[in-house]
C-alpha cells in the first residue's frame, strides 16, 4: 500500500493547461520536492510556465501534506486552510469548491513512480484542463539519498541535490532534459 513517504524525494514535473475559455495552451516544467517540515509535509514546485505565445515566467507554488488514518493523503493550502484529500491506493479522486468556482482532479499511480495529476476546473471565468506528469529524479531512503532505478549519482550531484538543487545526471536514462 502506497503511503505518504512513498512519495518523499525529487520529482520533475511537465504540466500542460488547456484553457477551453481563453482559446489557448500552456506549458509549465519545473521541479518539486516533498519534506518531512515538522508535523506535515511540504510539497514545493517551481519552474517555468509559459502560456500561449508569451514570455515564460518563473512559478512556484507550496503546499502541506499530512498523513491521515486509512492512508489517505490531506493536502492543504500553505497557509493551513484545506485543499483536498485523497487515497493513493484507492480512489484517487477529490474535489475543492472554491466559490464560484469547482476544482476535481483525478490522481492516477498506475505507472508508478511516474504519476499524474489531472484537474478539471470550471466556473463563470474559468474552464481549464490541467495535467501534470512527475517523474522522480531521486527518493530519500534509510540511507540517505537513492537515485532511480538504472540511476548512478556521483558525489557532486547528491552535494548539488543537498544544496536543494537538481542535477539531473547524464547517466539517468529516464530524467527528460529539455
Amino acid at each position: 500500500m502506497r503511503g505518504i513517504d512513498d512519495f518523499q524525494g525529487l520529482w520533475r514535473i511537465e504540466r500542460v493547461i488547456e484553457d477551453r475559455l481563453g482559446g489557448q495552451r500552456g506549458a509549465f516544467e519545473g521541479e518539486a520536492s516533498l519534506a518531512p517540515a515538522g508535523d506535515h509535509w511540504l510539497w514545493s514546485e517551481t519552474g517555468q510556465l509559459r502560456l500561449g505565445a508569451g514570455a515564460p515566467v518563473t512559478a512556484s507554488r507550496r503546499y502541506l501534506w499530512r498523513a491521515e488514518p486509512a492512508g489517505r493523503i490531506a493536502v492543504f493550502f500553505e497557509d493551513g486552510r484545506p485543499f483536498h484529500s485523497f487515497d493513493p491506493a484507492g480512489r484517487p479522486e477529490a474535489r475543492h469548491w472554491c466559490e464560484p468556482d469547482d476544482y476535481q482532479v483525478a490522481y492516477d499511480f498506475s505507472d508508478w513512480p511516474d504519476w499524474r495529476a489531472t484537474w478539471q476546473v470550471r466556473g463563470p471565468r474559468k474552464d481549464y484542463r490541467m495535467q501534470s506528469l512527475h517523474r522522480r529524479t531521486c527518493a530519500r531512503g534509510r540511507r540517505g539519498l537513492l537515485a532511480p532505478s538504472g540511476c548512478a549519482l556521483t558525489p557532486r550531484d547528491i552535494w548539488t541535490l543537498l544544496r536543494g538543487k537538481t542535477p539531473y545526471p547524464q547517466q539517468c536514462p529516464n530524467i527528460p532534459r529539455g
